[in-house]
């Protein structure tokens, strides 16, 4: 029997998740027996349907038999699914709400489904996050995702369902990495307002982007520079290598763990190809607050980190 062949489109290559996303398909290929190859969209949604429609369209000997992707903006493509679909192209979706698929099952035999994250409650679990270390109230910088992101406005939204009413909220936007993140806050700290405003934690949507907003607070000059990084860093994704270790190191105060989902996909493509069976339309990972929240609401009780600064 051919082994079956798979492509795996990411967003980019500049993200610890990312990065772990493609670790993740490269070890269950090998462990599942099939051929993956895996492309990045550098976060340009155009560059990404150029990508999946150059595959779909491809003769029947090297089009492959399945196509996992993470969105690089806020389109899941519909009209490429539906390619996908009549070409008898298996289609799996990470980390999005693709609102067509339950048509696309119905219509066809070749397996659609998604696999993703409740980004909301992602971002619940920040907002607590954000209490436990603020039991006093106080100002968080929010490194919010790019605006045309869906995991970036649902992590937006459960954040503010979760946070206090005391907790207040200054926002800027990077893309999901650190370099972006640096840009972003550098400009931010250049304006004369910045300086003078209470900070009391800063928060970023994933781990990448809080390590590229303390890197532009480690250039600050003068006196101000201790001054903010002694302030708590927490981000998302949980990442081994990345948000784990700058956990331990203290580098972060908290993260998030989100599971990557790559393997997921592949696995269920692979059982579904190979039996028939459509696999399950939508499955969510379950995220968890790295340290345990408990663990935070006692490290904030014994900080009291806005008093302290006051």
């Amino acid at each position: 029997m051919k082994k079956p062949n798979f492509l795996v489109s990411l967003t980019n290559d500049d993200n610890d998740y990312q990065q772990e996303q493609a670790r993740a398909a490269e070890a269950a290929a090998l462990r599942l027996d099939v051929a993956v190859k895996i492309v990045h969209a550098g976060n340009d949604p155009v560059l990404q349907s150029q990508q999946l429609l150059q595959h779909v369209q491809a003769d029947s000997l090297s089009r492959p038999d399945g196509i996992v992707f993470e969105p690089a903006g806020g389109t899941a493509f519909p009209q490429i699914a539906r390619a996908a679909a009549s070409a008898g192209i298996g289609w799996a979706v990470l980390n999005f709400d693709a609102d067509y698929l339950t048509e696309l099952r119905q219509k066809g035999q070749a397996p659609m489904f998604s696999i993703g994250t409740d980004h909301q409650e992602v971002g619940k679990i920040q907002g607590k996050q954000i209490a436990a270390l603020l039991p006093q109230g106080g100002t968080v910088l929010y490194v919010e995702g790019p605006p045309n992101s869906i995991a970036a406005r649902q992590r937006t939204a459960g954040m503010n369902l979760a946070k206090p009413t005391a907790i207040q909220i200054k926002s800027v936007r990077a893309n999901w990495t650190e370099e972006s993140a640096h840009r972003c806050v550098s400009s931010w700290l250049r304006l004369s307002t910045s300086q003078k405003m209470q900070i009391d934690l800063v928060a970023a949507q994933d781990d990448s982007m809080a390590a590229g907003a303390r890197k532009a607070f480690a250039q600050i000059e003068g006196e101000q520079r201790e001054r903010w990084l002694k302030t708590p860093f927490i981000g998302c994704d949980g990442m081994p290598k990345t948000g784990q270790a700058w956990l331990r190191s203290g580098i972060l105060a908290a993260t998030i763990y989100i599971p990557p989902n790559t393997d997921l996909a592949l696995e269920a493509l692979a059982s579904a190809i190979r039996s028939g069976v459509q696999p399950a339309e939508c499955k969510f990972t379950q995220p968890k607050s790295l340290p345990a929240l408990e663990e935070l609401s006692a490290r904030g009780l014994a900080t009291g980190v806005r008093s302290a600064k006051a």
